[in-house]
């Protein structure tokens, strides 16, 4: 889609700022280094990476949808 003016560039720089985020929280291989740390020094869990992930899914479905309604 093309953007334009108002509501409608809106619409397209967030779908581009949330499909950026979702490269970004892409889960990867953890290194070996990450594996022998004790849980509680983790940076975030998987459970949490994949509930983020899922929320930034729904958020661009919503965005896609407003977008096609303009």
């Amino acid at each position: 889609m093309t953007p334009s003016t108002g509501g409608d560039a809106f619409l397209h720089d967030l779908e581009h700022d949330v499909e950026s985020e979702l490269t970004l929280a892409e889960p990867s291989q953890p290194g070996e280094e990450t594996l022998t740390l004790p849980i509680d020094q983790w940076v975030s869990s998987p459970a949490e990476v994949q509930h983020y992930q899922v929320g930034l899914g729904d958020l661009l479905g919503a965005v896609e949808n407003l977008e096609d309604d303009h």
